[in-house]
């Protein structure tokens, strides 16, 4: 034995922990908070099955599932009212009936006046559906919210193309007569 003495140990005093023992302090102390959450224990399970990837449950590296990638885009781009008139469009027998959606269909929504233009297979059934149209309304906002449609523009059905020839009457608006 020789009579040098390691600087700092011996004579009752404890070593001043260098950069290295803090590194294994600190590490230490981190090992055991992931390991009270239970995050050690899921990764060397990972990593006994080849390595951090995704398996038969859900994981947030997961790719994220049509549905919900749909709502989040439709969210971000601010088309949530147009897209569930969209819906209303398709579901419209549901809602106004059979018998008025064999004679009237939705053809469009304006987004910024909120009206939904429906057209009317006869002039008849246009008059019955500006009838109805207060009630409409009122049954497309409890099923798409307050306020997303104002107002049902309910046109005509169109007629054929006007022609002009011989066995046109003077004065005569043609077939328009019993269109519009």
């Amino acid at each position: 034995m020789s009579d040098r003495s390691t600087p700092g140990v011996g004579a009752g005093k404890t070593p001043e922990p260098s950069g290295v023992d803090l590194a294994r302090v600190a590490l230490r102390a981190a090992k055991e908070a992931a390991r009270a959450r239970g995050d050690a224990a899921q990764q060397r399970k990972q990593a006994r099955r080849g390595g951090l990837r995704s398996g038969a449950r859900a994981d947030r590296r997961d790719p994220m599932a049509l549905g919900p990638a749909i709502n989040r885009l439709l969210a971000e781009r601010g088309w949530e009212a147009p897209a569930a008139v969209g819906g209303v469009m398709g579901r419209w027998p549901e809602i106004v009936g059979e018998d008025v959606a064999k004679h009237c269909e939705p053809e469009r929504y304006d987004e910024d006046e909120r009206v939904l233009v429906v057209r009317c297979d006869s002039t008849a059934w246009a008059t019955n559906l500006r009838l109805l149209a207060p009630t409409l309304v009122a049954r497309l906002n409890e099923d798409l919210g307050h306020g997303t449609v104002r107002l049902i523009k309910v046109v005509g059905p169109g007629g054929p193309a006007r022609r002009f020839g011989p066995l046109r009457a003077p004065g005569s608006t043609g077939p328009g007569d019993t269109y519009g």
